[in-house]
């Protein structure tokens, strides 16, 4: 197992002190149990002789731990190594997210992305620690298992929810990972009442809620009593139905959640919704990091205090090459062009914050 890129001692330092600026930074595989935890796990923290710690869940998958059943590593906030450091990843991470790989080939998705396959399989070993494929059935088994959790669902609806393709491969991957049947693994408690399946989407603190849904609503989308709504389509989606994104309960370990309701003709097209979800409300940012590489300019210092979890509206459809967190404003000139090179790979973030602050164009091109 790779863990040559994380600093073991500074990480087993975190997890002693439950440190939930960690959480979804990295996973702690404990060799004594066979189990994978999130930094800030409530269980008795192991001796640190027997523990590891890795970038990804799917590395920790992929070096036969399984996911922890208290601390539920598919609740981390979306904080994988790669994020800002390889462009065909993030690339790569969101048509796997959206299921390329749950009838699809790793050939066929470097095809798409105009590399090699050897290549691709590279870049994920240096980013992520596993292969494309073992961060695929990571993403299947993670999701299952939120949606047994969280959702009355009959196991069988959760195995095609889930990007699985068929109930028998279903219960033999959970089989072989957890030791017991899925249905196990079902926590029965209160449901949100109502139609749709109801998920829980964590996003790393601080959030700009309210920023974020004023400029949703001006941009047109579907905004009413604090809850956004997206009508699905069948070409785009796979299905008919709808999404309603609303704020959720805090979560204790990493910050806050949305709560998702989506309302699918075809549940296979789950993960594909939840993936558009996730990049219209951003949910996998980092504010630490772009807060931190952002304020190295004193032009953006004061306004990433002042708004600190700003996000971006993502679009529900996105076909760009580059990756969102780092798109520039076609009218910015080249010399502000040049000054936020040292803004990459949060230009956009930038662009942002320049924007809620009022600071027109003409005024940064005098700065820069």
């Amino acid at each position: 197992m790779d863990t040559t890129d994380l600093d073991q001692e500074a990480c087993y330092r975190a997890v002693v002190t439950r440190d939930a600026r960690f959480d979804g930074r990295f996973f702690g595989c404990v060799k004594t149990t066979g189990i994978y935890c999130r930094p800030v796990c409530p269980a008795r923290t192991p001796r640190r002789e027997n523990m590891i710690f890795v970038a990804t869940a799917a590395a920790a998958e992929a070096a036969g731990f399984r996911a922890c059943l208290r601390c539920r590593p598919e609740t981390a906030p979306d904080m994988g190594a790669w994020r800002g450091t390889s462009n065909t990843v993030s690339r790569a991470l969101s048509l796997i997210e959206a299921g390329a790989l749950d009838a699809g080939s790793t050939e066929a998705l470097a095809d798409r992305l105009g590399v090699g396959e050897r290549h691709l399989r590279r870049l994920f070993r240096q980013h992520l620690g596993a292969a494309p494929v073992s961060v695929a059935q990571t993403r299947r088994v993670l999701l299952a298992k939120a949606l047994i959790q969280e959702t009355d669902l009959p196991m069988a609806e959760v195995a095609l929810a889930a990007g699985f393709g068929s109930v028998r491969r279903f219960n033999e991957t959970f089989q072989a990972l957890y030791d017991r049947p899925p249905g196990a693994l079902r926590r029965r408690g209160e449901r949100a009442p109502g139609a749709g399946v109801r998920l829980n989407l964590t996003y790393r603190a601080p959030y700009d809620w309210d920023g974020l849904i004023a400029a949703l609503a001006a941009r047109g989308d579907a905004v009413a009593d604090g809850r956004w709504t997206h009508v699905l389509d069948p070409a785009v989606d796979g299905a008919s139905g709808s999404v309603v994104v609303e704020r959720g309960a805090a979560d204790p370990g990493s910050g806050g959640r949305l709560a998702a309701t989506v309302e699918a003709s075809d549940l296979k097209a789950l993960p594909g919704v939840l993936a558009r979800v996730r990049r219209v409300f951003d949910l996998s940012a980092d504010p630490e990091a772009i807060g931190r590489d952002l304020s190295a300019d004193p032009l953006l210092a004061p306004l990433v205090r002042a708004r600190p979890g700003l996000r971006l509206a993502g679009r529900w459809i996105d076909d760009g090459e580059d990756t969102p967190s780092d798109r520039a404003p076609k009218d910015w000139s080249a010399a502000m062009l040049a000054r936020a090179e040292n803004w990459r790979p949060w230009r956009a973030y930038a662009a942002a914050h320049l924007a809620a602050a009022g600071i027109e164009i003409e005024e940064t091109r005098d700065a820069a």
